[in-house]
């Protein structure tokens, strides 16, 4: 195989492996150790690595380059944190492309984590080289070398939580160069229950005091009377729907059942996609509910589904499919 059809195969796969996540860098905001000068420094830029074009040639633009020093670092602050997966960095291709050699790739959470008047042998607030190194720290790549002017796919064994991505190459007398930075991922989770801002809808109404929209209210009362909790006519395999807007990476569901007749959610499953409610169940299944205590509130662990929907149905029951609460955490993907 000829290497430009190599190249060009590692450039899909790096797109394939970031899916339909966006350049996050593109959002953030560039930052280097110093600029280059002596003669172009206005082309030399930090934020020229991230102006989402991968165009090699410094005479172009759209690279960045440190002045030579010890120890240079360029950084990018994605202004909230996500789940990095994929970094894809594009080397110099007009000259001195083995400059790359060495350089490490850290993700961080915080500022203080991250090189910010970092010069010399000295780090952060004072820190030595070798103790910048820990666990606070991590270095999640290290580039060995980049063919000139093409781009480099890294791809994280998993995702690394940051909103802080930094390129540091560590040595004295170095020069970094960069034609583009690319950062794939996914806002981080919260704590925010996100099904509070979606619509609820099912498939029969039994009452008034059983409005599906009362399975997202934000409360757990579990008797029909208190009217906080949905509950469909009895008919066969009924379902409620959670229609969350956008796509979003769903961790856990937390659903609460009822006082009244606990048994009704036996047997129902929670199934998590991107068709609704009439098609849904062709949906993966987050899981099975085998039976949740009167009352209780019992966790489902989705490990990450992508959706739009969140489907609970009892497929071949007639059953009321009654919910108190459905509670829905993840994160949301652009």
């Amino acid at each position: 195989m000829k290497t430009s059809s190599v190249l060009l195969l590692l450039v899909l796969l790096g797109t394939c492996l970031a899916y339909n996540l966006e350049n996050v860098a593109l959002r953030g905001k560039a930052t280097q150790s110093q600029r280059f000068s002596g003669g172009g420094e206005v082309l030399a830029a930090a934020y020229n690595a991230i102006d989402g074009n991968r165009e090699a040639t410094f005479s172009a633009g759209s690279c960045s380059v440190s002045a030579k020093m010890a120890n240079p670092w360029w950084r990018v602050d994605l202004l909230e944190k996500y789940m990095v997966t994929t970094i894809i960095i594009t080397n110099r291709g007009d000259c001195c492309a083995d400059k790359i050699n060495g350089a490490e790739i850290h993700v961080t959470k915080t500022l203080h984590s991250a090189y910010s008047g970092y010069s010399g042998n000295s780090g952060y607030h004072g820190h030595s080289l070798p103790a910048y190194r820990n666990q606070r720290n991590p270095v999640v790549a290290v580039i060995s070398r980049i063919a000139p002017g093409r781009p480099h796919i890294i791809t994280l064994e998993k995702p690394v939580e940051g909103r802080f991505v930094t390129v540091f190459l560590p040595g004295s007398g170095k020069i970094l160069q960069l034609c583009e930075v690319e950062v794939y991922g996914y806002r981080a989770p919260t704590d925010v229950n996100l099904a509070v801002l979606g619509k609820a809808s099912q498939s029969s109404l039994y009452s008034y005091l059983c409005d599906p929209y009362h399975a997202i209210d934000g409360y757990h009362a579990t008797t029909w009377a208190e009217g906080s909790c949905s509950c469909t006519k009895s008919t066969l395999s009924p379902w409620w729907q959670l229609d969350l807007g956008k796509i979003h990476k769903v961790n856990t569901v937390k659903i609460t059942n009822t006082k009244n007749y606990p048994t009704y959610l036996n047997g129902a499953e929670i199934r998590i996609g991107n068709s609704p409610a009439q098609t849904g169940t062709n949906n993966p299944r987050c899981a099975l509910i085998t039976s949740i205590p009167a009352g209780f509130t019992h966790e489902f662990d989705c490990k990450g589904m992508d959706g739009r929907y969140i489907i609970i149905v009892a497929p071949g029951k007639t059953v009321y499919l009654t919910l108190c609460e459905v509670e829905v955490y993840g994160s949301r993907l652009d």
